[in-house]
């Protein structure tokens, strides 16, 4: 079984590759490639089994780099969610992860393509559709009251969200804001590829990170661009940053 893996975030695609590597040691890597461009050439010269493909590549977006593919290679979807999902499974895509792409959730992927399941079409599109109806767009700008005023944030603005008991503190490069949102509520509001979460209590901008720095038994810290406090990264989240 050959692969290949496209994504025009090198430490991304490079996780995603030793990631692999551990729980599928039979199947070969034959190219990590970060633009669709090369990605199609990759498909017709090394002619893999499998393709794992973000959608928004330079040069060629991933669904074009799908339609382009041969009948007996499968694609697998690496992405944020978002309006392309549901092209993406029109193609019938074997697969479709969302970034940050959890262990757990690759090793299923994994099992689902060592068993070579052909899912119908219509099945697939079924189970996105749900997923579409659950998902409300993401979230722009928070309102937050300090005194007796309301600012209102954009959302991009903001360096980190962190958990304060039952509120959300929302840090920015000049201020902090007490939402009177929990975290967890909030997670489920903004953009996961602008957005990460690295701690239980603890969610980053991802523009916002300016450095990983390794420490001993595998633990992580962030330096921020516009922030002069460091960031813990928890064990459960530290392999999104082996690569930095």
């Amino acid at each position: 079984m050959k692969a290949i893996i496209a994504d025009d975030e090198p430490h991304l695609a490079q996780d995603i590759k030793r990631r692999l590597a551990r729980l599928w040691p039979e199947l070969e890597i034959c190219a990590v490639l970060q633009d669709g461009m090369t990605a199609s050439a990759a498909l017709q010269v090394h002619e893999p089994d499998f393709a794992f493909l973000d959608i928004r590549m330079p040069g060629m977006n991933g669904l074009d780099v799908a339609h382009k593919a041969p009948d007996s290679c499968r694609i697998v979807f690496v992405t944020a969610f978002d309006d392309h999902a549901v092209k993406a499974f029109e193609q019938a895509a074997a697969d479709y992860l969302l970034k940050p792409v959890s262990d757990e959730r690759l090793e299923h992927c994994v099992d689902r393509l060592k068993k070579r399941t052909h899912a119908k079409q219509d099945e697939l599109l079924a189970k996105l559709g749900r997923l579409l109806e659950k998902k409300p767009a993401h979230l722009r700008w928070i309102r937050a009251q300090v005194g007796q005023n309301v600012h209102m944030v954009a959302v991009d603005e903001v360096n980190y969200f962190k958990s304060a008991d039952k509120y959300t503190v929302a840090v920015t490069k000049d201020c902090e804001f007490l939402l009177r949102t929990p975290l967890r509520e909030l997670l489920a509001q903004i953009d996961p590829a602008e957005f990460w979460q690295v701690h239980r209590s603890i969610v980053v901008n991802v523009r916002q990170i300016a450095s990983a720095h390794h420490k001993l038994m595998g633990r992580v810290t962030l330096e921020l661009r516009e922030r002069p406090e460091k960031l813990d990264v928890s064990r459960s989240y530290a392999h999104l940053f082996r690569q930095m």
